[in-house]
Order: structure tokens, then C-alpha cells, then sequence
């Protein structure tokens, strides 16, 4: 092998190497700022489980301004949230297969898009560009709901779940703005 074919290959091992640090300094340096959160919540015989990353408002307007309205959001921040169901469901009337679904927004002033999509995403937005990582040819349900109005802050990003009746209510709620999924197991 000549010298110049091994210096060549050590270059591009090095530069491979050295990309794979970089690129996993930068995702632990962003979890500071977006902190990991597992939620799980049982509802009859179903087990949903949210994983997403929780920004903080720090001063900043969210919606409209750093969330656009009308354009796709991933849902939080680093990777593209996921919504994991044990058993087949109800989404707004509309019947959602159990599994596990990435999990994206479309917001708007006065309504969200809610989008389950079925490919999991290994960042939710792309590195050169920062557009969103989902294909709609992965869409599985889309649902639209209304936006309600906080009184107070919500200063870090939050999903949460709420028993009503017979079914669970998913709540997306950041700055002053909250909406709900109707899940029935």
C-alpha cells in the first residue's frame, strides 16, 4: 500500500472520528438546555409513554416567532418526540394501532395539527438546514384541536396526561398556550 493511500485513510479515519466526538459534544451540550423527560401514564388496560426534550421560554415569544404558526414542529427539542400506546386506541374518534409513533405539531394561533408518524427519526431536525425530519408518507393520524388560552406561564415545554370520564386527555402546554388529545383506550 503506498504512502499516500495510508495518509489518505488515516485522514478520513481522523476526520470520521473527530465529526463522531463533535456530533455527541453537541447533543449532550443541548440536553442542558432541553432536558430529557419520560412520562408514562396508564389508563384502563393501556400504557401510553411520551420521550421528548423540554425547552425553556427564557424571555423569548414561543409561538409564532421561535415555534412559527403554520409550519411543522417537532414537537419540543433534539430529537423528534416519540408516543409509545401498548394497546390500539381512539385519537379523537379515530382508531390509532399500538406502537410507538414520532410525534409532530403544526401550530397555529387558533389550533395545533397533531400528527403521529409512523418512522422513527434519529434528530428532529435536519443539521445543515434545521428544517423538520418528518415525511409525510409516515403520517398515520392527523388530527386538528383547538388552542386554549393559559392564564400563567408554562416557562419549560410539558406533556402531561389527565384522566376525563372514560378517556385521557394528552396536554401539550408551553408560554401561555396548552392544547388537548382525547386518547381512549
Amino acid at each position: 500500500m503506498s504512502k499516500l493511500l495510508k495518509r489518505s485513510l488515516l485522514l478520513l479515519a481522523g476526520i470520521v472520528i473527530v465529526g463522531f466526538i463533535g456530533r455527541s459534544i453537541i447533543r449532550s451540550s443541548t440536553k442542558k438546555h432541553s432536558p430529557e423527560q419520560t412520562i408514562t401514564h396508564t389508563s384502563k388496560d393501556a400504557t401510553f409513554t411520551v420521550f421528548y426534550n423540554r425547552p425553556y421560554k427564557k424571555g423569548r415569544t414561543i409561538f409564532g416567532d421561535l415555534v412559527p404558526y403554520g409550519k411543522v414542529w417537532r414537537t419540543g427539542a433534539n430529537e423528534a418526540t416519540t408516543f409509545t400506546t401498548s394497546k390500539d386506541i381512539l385519537v379523537d374518534g379515530t382508531i390509532l394501532k399500538s406502537g410507538t409513533y414520532t410525534l409532530w405539531t403544526i401550530p397555529n394561533k387558533d389550533s395545533w395539527k397533531i400528527i403521529f408518524n409512523g418512522h422513527q427519526y434519529d434528530w428532529g431536525v435536519g443539521v445543515i438546514d434545521g428544517s423538520p425530519s418528518r415525511d409525510p408518507e409516515y403520517d398515520v393520524l392527523t388530527l386538528e384541536v383547538p388552542v386554549h388560552p393559559l392564564l400563567n406561564i408554562v416557562e419549560q415545554f410539558s406533556i402531561y396526561f389527565e384522566e376525563a370520564n372514560d378517556f385521557s386527555i394528552m396536554y401539550l402546554a408551553w408560554d401561555r398556550t396548552t392544547v388537548a388529545v382525547p386518547l381512549k383506550s
